[in-house]
């Protein structure tokens, strides 16, 4: 599995994820339309081009999941039990169709589970950026790890 165990994370790590992903209108528009968000400013470029962005931008739920998912090889894949929460999500600028996001994740801290002893729980701080590395996402994101089985190094 390359996901890590609880053990392997350090308050203050830094991960420059080597995942990258250029989103598409496809993934805009089929995205907004499987979560039935209707937002003119994700599915109608007339309106959206009226707007101060003069295009559609991408639904942000979507830049979400996308910047949690290329997270998944080098840290979770594997070894997670479960998300516990997303917090302080921020979009400071928007994302558009043809923008490639690249992904940092900072540990923020941990601490083992006072529930069960074979897990623990790591805080991380993931920023999305775009190819003009223009920050797009910020968000700290809470998981359940497992611990690394006993007798293994």
């Amino acid at each position: 599995m390359p996901g890590k165990y609880y053990e392997e994370f350090e308050v203050g790590m830094t991960f420059n994820h080597h995942l990258a992903r250029t989103v598409t209108e496809a993934d805009n528009v089929l995205f907004s339309a499987l979560t039935m968000n209707t937002q003119p400013l994700h599915i109608n470029e007339d309106y959206a081009s009226k707007t101060q962005f003069g295009q559609r931008i991408v639904n942000g739920i979507f830049t979400l999941g996308l910047v949690v998912g290329i997270t998944v090889p080098d840290l979770t894949d594997g070894t997670i039990v479960g998300n516990l929460g997303y917090d302080k999500v921020r979009h400071p600028q928007p994302v558009f169709h043809g923008d490639t996001i690249y992904v940092e994740t900072e540990v923020l801290e941990k601490r083992e589970s006072k529930s069960n002893p074979e897990r623990g729980l790591v805080t991380f701080r993931h920023r999305g950026r775009n190819q003009h590395g223009v920050i797009v996402i910020e968000l700290e994101r809470t998981a359940l790890f497992l611990k690394r089985p006993k007798g293994e190094t």
